[in-house]
This record gives structure tokens, sequence and C-alpha cells, in this order.
């Protein structure tokens, strides 16, 4: 039974204001007699071509809709989807991964290697502005055919029939099943899928699906729809007919539509949520695999000075953060997501190391005044760009009011729709950026390879030899132990000793789910939940 918001808690606007707003009705796709759900999720971004610029909205579609080659469950095992099996030479340079022959399309095409090639080769194309092409990078010659430097023929990937797909590293890569998940190793139905910008990933006509279910209907910023696809290898495990995507401008109007039975399921809500559902069959909170944190532009004086950048994160009262913004957040001190484990310890990776920093605003000051600005003086204006989502909002503010009491320098604020603020940051037309990262994959590497030079995702202008050397040397080291010690010396280098980002905490997911959905299931590698094998009952 649900539990019933308290005004002083969510002031429940349940007034149709425009399709951002949230005026639905539940399910709207499901005839009678069948099962659906309601998913509410933030707005409309990226694209859903996996070779694309990925968002929001491409991973909500393709948790469902799509199939990777393989995965790790809740329990670290392998499960199968689209490929059934693999073999690895002695050194881990040659993966030989063997396809279903009985995995279909949504309109009853086979699913073959040319079509993971497709992905492969528009992602390594920088005009595709895939931001996990540099997850493409351990095979051979894919880093020189993004940067122009070779021919797409040279790349070490290999199909020598239509269900057999080779990948040729050109150093071992101890991780690489782990990076199997990333949108660039997804298949893209190469008779449709020509290139980001042709429209074909948003039309039901030509957006195919090797998964679960498939797109059935997209109205941009509204919803869209997803339904069984019954040509799927094991559809008979789908119980679910509809999973339906609405699309929502603000956590208080996600929660609104779960309060009025518009959305059966609510995700990554406000604290003010757990505290009114405390106790209800409704509240799911989870912890999420993430991180909050700021790029700084070290393009932009003076934040290429290290004593400017370590200023700024010892100024940073980051309890006094957490209090304000939520209790569903806590402190962070380091880019690798708190709530990661070690899968060869079963720990938290961060806590098997010294924290990087400690917050101490006297000596921020000294730092300030040895980089030529004591109290301040002559510090030009910086803007820091966000979202204008509540969280952070709430956070720049109270970032900007610690930051002018504690070293009087002056920090702008914009805000900017979500859409905008990825296109900034990729753009590098920022002084500092809000960034958030869950991982992709379930290894301190998703967080560490943003900073590499070569990095994608680098926006801030890092060019560190002597910390590329160390992730390079963490990616073929094959023993747990050591490899372990190279990543945390790398964080050390790039958080605690050069203050490339501005680490501000850690959250836990505040979600809503009608007590009569089933099956719903958590991804271990970053948090978010899977519905491909929910069931409701009607």
């Amino acid at each position: 039974m649900k539990k019933k918001l308290t005004a002083a808690l969510l002031t429940l606007t349940l007034v149709c204001t425009g399709a951002l707003s949230g005026c639905v009705t539940a399910d709207p796709s499901a005839e009678e007699g069948e099962k659906g759900i309601t998913v509410a999720i933030s707005s409309d971004t990226g694209t859903m071509d996996p070779a694309g610029s990925i968002a929001l909205t491409y991973l909500a579609y393709s948790v469902s809709a799509l199939d990777e080659l393989l995965t790790y469950n809740e329990n670290g095992e392998i499960e199968y989807r689209a490929a059934e099996s693999y073999e690895v030479n002695d050194d881990s340079t040659v993966w030989t991964f063997h396809l279903r022959e009985d995995a279909l399309w949504s309109d009853g095409t086979p699913v073959t290697s040319a079509d993971f090639m497709n992905t492969i080769t528009r992602a390594l194309d920088p005009a595709s502005g895939s931001g996990y092409a540099n997850y493409l990078f351990p095979i051979e010659n894919a880093e020189a055919i993004y940067n122009g430097e070779a021919d797409v023929d040279s790349l070490g990937v290999e199909t020598p029939d239509e269900h057999t797909l080779i990948f040729r590293l050109a150093e071992p890569c101890v991780y690489f099943l782990d990076l199997l998940r990333l949108p660039v190793y997804t298949p893209s139905c190469s008779e449709y899928a020509d290139s980001v910008d042709s429209g074909w990933d948003r039309d039901p006509e030509t957006s195919l699906s090797n998964g679960p279910f498939c797109l059935a209907e997209y109205v941009p910023d509204q919803y869209f729809v997803l339904e069984k696809n019954e040509n799927y290898w094991n559809a008979d495990a789908v119980k679910l007919d509809t999973i339906t995507y609405r699309f929502f401008d603000d956590t208080q109007s996600m929660a609104n539509a779960y309060e009025a039975g518009e959305a059966d399921v609510a995700t990554s809500l406000s604290s003010t949520v757990m505290e009114a559902y405390e106790g209800t069959d409704d509240l799911f909170v989870t912890d999420q695999i993430a991180t909050r944190y700021i790029y700084m532009n070290l393009n932009v004086e003076p934040l290429n000075d290290v004593r400017v950048r370590e200023a700024i994160n010892l100024a940073i009262n980051r309890e006094e953060l957490c209090q304000i913004v939520g209790s569903d957040t806590e402190p962070a001190y380091n880019l690798v997501a708190k709530y990661m484990k070690d899968k060869n310890t079963g720990e938290y990776f961060v806590d098997e190391a010294d924290q990087p920093f400690e917050e101490d605003v006297a000596k921020a000051q000294e730092l300030l005044a040895e980089a030529g600005y004591p109290n301040g003086e002559g510090f030009p204006e910086l803007t820091y760009n966000y979202p204008t989502l509540e969280m952070d909002s709430d956070t720049a503010q109270v970032i900007q009011e610690q930051l002018k009491e504690n070293l009087n320098i002056t920090i702008n604020l914009e805000a900017q729709e979500l859409q905008a603020n990825y296109s900034t940051r990729y753009a590098g037309d920022f002084d500092l950026c809000r960034m958030n990262w869950t991982a992709d994959f379930a290894d301190p590497y998703t967080y560490l390879s943003m900073l590499l030079s070569n990095s994608t995702y680098n926006c801030s202008g890092i060019n560190d030899m002597e910390y590329d050397s160390i992730v390079a040397a963490s990616n073929s080291e094959s023993d747990p132990a050591k490899r372990s010690e190279l990543l945390h010396q790398a964080e050390q280098l790039a958080v605690g000793e050069q203050f490339y980002i501005i680490p501000l905490f850690a959250m836990k997911s505040v979600n809503l789910v009608n007590p009569d959905i089933t099956g719903i299931r958590q991804i271990p590698a970053s948090g978010a939940l899977e519905y491909r094998y929910a069931d409701i009952d009607i």
C-alpha cells in the first residue's frame, strides 16, 4: 500500500502542463489483457545509436532492447547473450566469440558478425561523436583508425563467417570481457544503421533490436514504447508485453507521476521521497556505483596551476554539502565510485588505499596565495556550468558560497538543459563543469580511463604521460594485487597530487517501484535497474 506523500515533503502538482511535465496515463501502450509497465526517467538526451553520443535515453533503451555478447550476473558469473561461447589464446590477445545461430533481429533476419563490426567501425569515425570509442583502442590499430592514421581495413577485428567474431588486441587486456557490455561492442543492423544522424535509430521500422524488446514508438521529449520481441531467442522467458519510458524534466514530476498511478517505476528520485516512503513496499533504495564531480578546464587560467586546483578542492566542505543536498549523498574524495567493489577481494576499492586528500581551508588559502592570489585578490571570475536538475542546482549554490567564504573567489553559475550541458562539456567550452559518471563495467578502469590523454571523455585538456603510463601498465598486469596497486597509484596521482577533478559525493539511488512488479534485477556493474525479465500481476 502506498504511503501518501505529505504536502510538506512533496507538493503534488498533478496538473497537466504539457508533455514534458508528465501529463500521462499509466502504460497507454498496453492493450487490455496485456502486461505492461511505465517507467519514469529523466529528460530525453543523446542518441539511441550504440555508435553515437550516449546519454540517458540510450542507457534506458539498451538494457531491455539490446543483447551484448555476454555480461556478468549478480554472482559474478558469465551470462551469455548474443554469444553462446568464446575462446581466448594463452596471452589474452586473441578473443574468439561464437554467436548464437538462433539470434534474430526483431524483423526476423539473422544477427550476424557484420552487425557487430558495423557498430565498431562507425564508432571509430570521430564524426559519430561516440564517447566510448576509446574503449575500442585495445584492438589492433583501432586508435590509429580513430585518429585518421590508418585505414579501417587494418582493424584487428575479423568476421570469418556470419557467426564468428574475432578480436585481435595490440596488448593483453585483463578486463576485456568487462568491456563487452559497452555500447560500441553491441550490434547495430548493418542494413539500416548507416550513420548517427540519419534517424534510423528512432524509427521503429529501422531501429531493430536483438534483445527481449524492440522499439514500437518514439515521440521526442515525451516517451518511447518498447514491445516484446517475438523473435528473441529467449522470448519464452520474457513476461511483459510492453515497457513505456516517459521523460520528465525533474524528479518532482517523476514522483508525482508515480503517486498518481501514472508510472509503475520512478528512478533516481530525491531524498525527500526516501523519507516520505520509508517503511513501504514501494521504496527501493540501492547503492549507486557513481561519482558526482567537477571537471576543471586546464586550458583556462588559473586552472592550469595545480596549486589553484588543490586550493579549490581543499576549500570545499563536503560534509556540509551533503547535509544540504540530501541524505542520499555521502562525501567523495575519489574519482572511482565509493560503492565499486574490488572483484578480487570483495571490499570497496576506495577503502583499500589512503584517501587522496584531506580538506583544509587554511592550507587552501596558503596555496591560493602562493599562486598569486592572496585572499582571492586578482582571481578571475570563473563560471560553473551544471544541468538544471534540483540536486545540481543545490550543489552549485553551496560550492559558490563555500568558495566565496573560504577563498574569497567568485564563481558564476550557469544552469543549462541537460543536453546543452553535455554539448558544452564535450566542446571544452567551460571553466568548471559538472560531471557524473555511473560505472559502465565493474572495474576501476571505467573511471580512470576518462582522464587518459587519448580518452574521448577527457574534456578538460589533461595530458599527463606519467598517469597514462601507470594506467597502461595496469591494463596488462595479470596479478590482481599488483594491478590494484597500479590503479590506486594512478588515482592518487590524478586526484590527490594533480587535482584534475573536484570529487563531490557518492549517491544512493532512490527508486519507487510498484510492489506488484517482480523480477526486476540490478545490473551489477552500475547498480541500475533492469526490466528485461520483469513481470507484473494484473
